[in-house]
């Protein structure tokens, strides 16, 4: 078995100032690390559990099939939030037939991210021996 100690969703934006712009000023997501210089240097994000990779530049946008989910406390105050900070809503909060909360925006290339918030009865937040 593989014993994996971490992992991170890799991005390679079209333009890289952009990406970088709207990840870390629009979302406000935390800087992990950085490394390389210039315009083309790797910024990593916190991610929650995880991290996010912008680096590199990519000729084309991301496939459509690609999408990031998000987790957020409340996803009205994180809707209220990016409208203030010029983010353009795909999708307001709407509480989906799952039970999920979410809300659809897109990154400076068109990737679709969804923030879900989960309500504190739904079965997601069941975890059995907890």
């Amino acid at each position: 078995m593989v014993h994996v100690l971490s992992g991170r969703t890799l991005l390679h934006p079209t333009d890289p100032e952009r990406s970088r712009a709207f990840y870390g000023e629009q979302l406000g997501l935390a800087v992990y690390r950085e490394f390389g210089t210039g315009p083309d240097r790797g910024t990593v994000y916190f991610l929650g559990g995880g991290f996010l990779e912008v680096s590199g530049r990519s000729q084309t946008p991301p496939s459509p099939a690609v999408r990031l989910w998000m987790q957020v406390e409340d996803v009205a105050a994180a809707h209220e939030e990016l409208l203030a900070k010029g983010v353009a809503i795909v999708r307001p909060p709407v509480k989906e037939p799952w039970g999920l909360i979410e809300m659809w925006i897109a990154d400076p290339d068109g990737m679709p991210i969804v923030l879900v918030e989960v309500p504190a009865d739904h079965p997601i937040r069941y975890r059995p021996g907890i």
